[in-house]
C-alpha cells in the first residue's frame, strides 16, 4: 500500500542531461542490481507514487511501460532543467510535482515525505544540506507561467527559479544522500556505498 503523503502527488526524474562530466549517458551506467542508473531510480520509486514519469530528450528506455503516458519528451534542442521543467509543467495535470534526478540514487523516501509533509504554503519545496539541492523537491506547477517568462529572457538557471518565488528550504544532515553522480569519481564512489541505503 502506498503511503498517503505520497499517493496523488506524481513524480518525475529528469534524465536529458549530456552528461558532459561523466563522459558518457550517466543514465545508462549500470547501478547495483538495475541494468541501469535510470531503471534503479524508476523502480525503487514507483511503488511510493501513484503516477511516476521520466523526463527526457530521447526515447531510450526499454523497461518503461506506457510510455505514451509515462514519458514526458523534452523537444528543446536546448539543454536546460529549466525547459524540462517547462514542458513537465505543461503535461502533468496535477498542483504539484515531486522532482527528482536520476543521478541522485540515495535520497531516502523517508527524506522524500519530509519533502512533501513540509512543502504546504510554498510554491517549491527543496532538500538543503552544506548546499541546495535544487532539482530535489516540490514544485508548483502554477510556475510555468513564471517558467515561460524566464525562457523569454533566456535565463535559464533553477537558482534564478527558487530566489524569485516563494521556496522554502528543508534541512537535512546527510550530505552523502543527496550526492550528485556527474562524474567517474562519484559513479564509482556511488557503488562502493550503495548498500548502506
Amino acid at each position: 500500500m502506498l503511503p498517503p503523503a505520497l499517493l496523488k502527488i506524481p513524480c518525475v526524474i529528469l534524465s536529458g542531461g549530456k552528461s558532459r562530466r561523466m563522459g558518457e549517458d550517466k543514465s545508462l551506467l549500470p547501478f547495483c542490481n538495475s541494468n541501469s542508473l535510470i531503471q534503479y531510480q524508476y523502480e525503487r520509486l514507483e511503488d511510493r507514487f501513484e503516477d511516476i514519469y521520466i523526463s527526457s530528450k530521447v526515447d531510450k528506455f526499454d523497461f518503461l511501460k506506457k510510455k505514451e503516458k509515462y514519458l514526458i519528451l523534452d523537444q528543446s534542442e536546448i539543454f536546460s532543467p529549466i525547459v524540462a521543467l517547462q514542458t513537465i509543467f505543461k503535461t502533468i495535470k496535477s498542483s504539484k510535482v515531486f522532482i527528482i534526478t536520476v543521478d541522485t540514487p540515495f535520497v531516502s523516501i523517508g527524506s522524500i515525505n519530509k519533502l512533501i509533509n513540509n512543502s504546504y504554503n510554498s510554491d517549491i519545496c527543496v532538500a538543503q544540506t552544506v548546499k541546495t539541492h535544487n532539482l530535489c523537491g516540490l514544485f508548483s506547477t502554477n510556475l510555468v507561467e513564471f517558467i515561460n517568462k524566464m525562457l523569454i529572457m533566456d535565463i535559464h538557471k533553477v537558482n534564478y527559479l527558487l530566489e524569485n518565488n516563494n521556496t522554502k528550504r528543508v534541512e537535512f544532515t546527510d550530505d552523502n544522500e543527496f550526492i550528485n553522480l556527474n562524474n567517474k569519481d562519484e559513479y564509482q564512489r556511488s557503488l562502493s556505498i550503495i548498500n548502506k541505503y
